[in-house]
């Protein structure tokens, strides 16, 4: 039965559904429809760029007039292999057969095996399976408080944990408590004490802030969120000494950078800088599913008993097929070496365009910040949306570059291409 082409506003949305169909529903939505249904009833918490996304392949995207797109969003790393990678989709079609959800009141085989295909791929003791980047830190912070309590001996509730400013690591009360960002944090008060914030690339800032009370050090090993920013050479492995020498645990946040995205397997292995913890999330699902983890030492994850942390869905069958496909692929097709190459071609590109419009062009493997001269802001996200580029801005007027891990040459010179079609866009409007 076709949907009608002028339905009643009061017509109810659930009939439609039952009688129609939802894939019918959702294709008979416009552009203009979509965003005025989700400002209605959706909370204000977002900001999307003026396109409603309705198909998407690989690398590409099509809006709801037809119109092509390169996703250079990448859904912030985590679509590591672009859209419908036919490989994650087929196993996670088998396993929706099989078994979806159990609960971790009993055993599953594809629980154990997925912690064991994780713990070898990032050479670590345990794993503690969630479903979200913010539930691996927030496990972080509590493995590593727990551990400075029943291990170390700090004084109960006095545990401390040091962080850099400009941090990005997730939503909840907790963490945005320790942001400095204060748009993130603005009315959300009272929140939890326990951490120190110094400067991001300041070693001798972490060292002075250092207690007989720190837990653990917790930080980015690249700054994606807060623009990009890379730390000085000899920093991560100045953390790791740091860490080593004070009996503190040194816990990287590789949700966004790791799995291959930025050259390497996880972007602290530039410098000999090996965590005690790890967060990860994002890329571990395969652009198909929500999975995270963290995962570490056996010394610190054994500090948690049964009925001392949990997740509904973390661990799930269908979460642990999908990450287990995930590493499958990137062990097998080498993606940390192809990012690492492709990340020098695509930096090398953006530099090249030595263009007025640029502040400034860093990154490291497939994830690559292009900072813009003040002032250009709105006129530059319009071009690129015009040139068929899909990024976003984070803070610092800085573009995000996070095509897929699969891309090729001739995907990243075309990206180029069209970003430098963007800027002389912008850079003629201005003049």
């Amino acid at each position: 039965m076709a949907l009608p082409n002028n339905l009643p506003e009061d017509t109810d949305l659930l009939a439609q559904l039952r009688n129609f169909g939802v894939e019918h529903v959702i294709e008979k939505m416009t552009h203009e429809e979509c965003v005025e249904t989700t400002l209605r009833y959706g909370t204000h918490n977002y900001h999307p760029i003026d396109v409603t996304i309705t198909a998407g392949h690989g690398p590409y995207v099509t809006d709801a007039h037809g119109k092509s797109y390169i996703d250079c969003v990448g859904c912030y790393s985590a679509l590591c292999f672009g859209h419908l990678p036919t490989k994650i989709l087929d196993v996670m079609a088998a396993q929706s057969k099989r078994l979806i959800l159990t609960s971790r009141a009993v055993y599953t085989r594809e629980l154990a095996l997925y912690l064991r295909a994780l713990c070898e791929f990032t050479d670590t003791d345990m794993a503690c399976p969630m479903n979200t980047g913010t539930e691996a830190v927030e496990t972080a912070i509590k493995l590593a408080r727990r551990w400075s309590y029943s291990v170390k001996g700090v004084e109960a509730d006095k545990a401390e944990i040091i962080v850099a400013a400009e941090n990005f690591h997730g939503r909840s009360t907790t963490i945005v408590g320790f942001s400095s960002e204060e748009n993130y944090k603005a009315g959300f008060g009272p929140f939890a004490a326990g951490f120190i914030t110094v400067p991001f690339g300041d070693i001798n800032a972490a060292k002075a802030a250092i207690t007989p009370n720190t837990a653990a050090i917790l930080m980015e090993p690249i700054q994606a969120e807060g623009g990009i920013l890379i730390p000085p050479d000899g920093y991560m492995a100045g953390l790791r000494e740091l860490c080593t020498k004070n009996n503190v645990f040194l816990i990287w946040d590789e949700v966004q950078t790791g799995f291959c995205r930025t050259g390497y397997r996880f972007a602290w292995q530039y410098e000999d800088a090996e965590p005690d913890l790890m967060c990860l999330g994002k890329a571990l699902g395969g652009g198909v599913f929500p999975v995270a983890a963290v995962v570490g030492r056996e010394e610190v994850m054994a500090v948690f008993t049964p009925g001392s942390h949990g997740s509904t869905f973390g661990g799930n069958p269908l979460s642990c097929a999908v990450a287990m496909e995930t590493l499958a692929e990137m062990s097998a097709a080498d993606y940390d070496v192809r990012c690492r190459k492709l990340g020098a071609f695509f930096l090398q590109g953006l530099k090249d365009l030595d263009h007025k419009v640029v502040r400034e062009v860093r990154g490291r493997g497939l994830l690559i910040g292009l900072e813009i001269q003040p002032g250009y802001d709105e006129q530059t996200t319009n071009a690129f949306l015009k040139t068929g580029i899909l990024t976003k801005e984070t803070r610092h007027r800085t573009f995000r570059f996070a095509p897929p891990l699969s891309s090729d040459e001739a995907l990243i010179g075309e990206i180029v291409r069209r970003i430098k079609l963007a800027l002389d866009e912008v850079a003629a409007s201005a003049s």
